[in-house]
């Protein structure tokens, strides 16, 4: 492993004394020997969620988010994190609502921080109570463009990228990994931003459909997620539906991870659930409502609401179930298909009885 000159202004401030544990994310040689080390082979990677979580998903690793907070993320295998007790991972986080919930128990110890939230859904109050309480660090502050030309710069062979991102603001001065320096281009005064390459240790990626081998088609906008695939060091492709190669072949549109990257592929119908998958089904609005309404305000609280929707919960049918079964899967898939104009919009009522503490009906679809 190399050795690294790390911001030090962003050390002293996020109080970061022990800089080994910020030196794996930006480790080129680790991450290539990963890489070379990895069965490129075209053969049959199906697995359980089970299977691949508990052998793909180390205590200690490197996480990152993929799709986008709540739209096309691989929620039910988050949930599996937990429900296998992984300990002491580090999240990336673009926004990083997902890994508050990993904090109470223990799998999310370290944060690569972005925002927390669930837009006009509320705001995460866990997340500040346990950074407070000391259950998670920051080891660095994001934007999302910054973040994304990191694993870009990994999925060109780059050692990173000079940018003007994050330029004026302070998250230059709360991030350890970059730095703000002279355009090498220019004679004249003109401050960029270096910013490194990044690497995960395992990135699970949701997809509409893959192949046995892990060739993966996504439907809608890919967001880091190409770029992450060829970035982390282990990934675990997570899919609605396994198809013959054959249709990846003739139904090419959107096919956007080739199956050199992948590690596992397990067929998760509902894997995004209580997310959004375009053209597959809505986000369950009243579900993240409670969550951040109710389950964020205390301690308590969340491992009341994490019980019931995790630890209960088996697998993903049993969460769908406690949604409303197939009455909200139908709801749900007439909701985003409307909302991408695929279906006939008049007349359709995307209004309901919003959560409110002491007024729950139970009721999420």
């Amino acid at each position: 492993m190399g050795k690294y000159a790390y911001n030090q202004e962003a050390l002293k401030n996020l109080k970061i004394e022990d800089t080994s544990i910020l030196d794996r994310l930006v480790d080129f040689e680790s991450a290539r020997e990963a890489h070379l080390k990895k069965d490129h082979s075209k053969r049959d990677k199906r697995l359980s969620l089970k299977e691949a979580i508990a052998e793909f998903v180390r205590d200690g690793d490197i996480s990152t988010d993929a799709g986008f907070a709540y739209v096309r993320t691989a929620h039910q295998a988050y949930f599996e994190m937990i429900r296998q007790g992984k300990k002491d991972l580090h999240f990336i986080g673009s926004p990083n609502t997902n890994q508050s919930y990993m904090i109470n128990y223990g799998v999310c110890r370290y944060s690569h921080n972005s925002y927390v939230g669930a837009e006009m859904r509320g705001t995460d109050r866990n997340y500040s109570r346990q950074l407070k309480a000391g259950k998670v660090k920051i080891l660095s502050e994001w934007s999302h463009g910054s973040m994304a030309q990191g694993f870009k710069a990994a999925q060109l062979g780059c050692p990173g990228v000079f940018s003007k991102q994050i330029l004026g603001s302070d998250i230059v001065r709360y991030n350890p990994y970059v730095k703000v320096v002279q355009n090498p281009m220019r004679d004249d005064p003109d401050p960029v931003v270096f910013i490194p390459a990044l690497y995960p240790d395992v990135a699970v990626i949701h997809v509409h459909a893959a192949d046995k081998s892990g060739n993966a088609r996504i439907y809608g906008p890919a967001v880091n997620d190409i770029a992450l695939a060829a970035a982390s060091r282990k990934v675990i492709i997570t899919a609605e539906e396994i198809v013959p190669e054959i249709d990846m072949r003739y139904n090419n549109k959107g096919v956007s991870i080739p199956f050199m990257y992948v590690d596992a592929v397990v067929e998760l119908p509902f894997g995004a659930v209580p997310g959004n998958m375009p053209g597959h089904y809505y986000w369950s609005r009243q579900w993240w409502e409670k969550f951040l309404r109710f389950g964020t305000l205390t301690d308590e609280n969340l491992k009341e609401f994490m019980q019931y929707w995790v630890l209960d919960c088996k697998d993903q049918f049993d969460f769908v179930e406690k949604l409303g079964g197939a009455k909200w899967a139908a709801k749900a898939r007439k909701m985003t298909k409307v909302a991408e104009y695929d279906n006939e919009d008049e007349g359709f009522d995307f209004s309901y009885q919003a959560y409110t503490p002491g007024n729950d009906s139970g009721i999420f679809y």
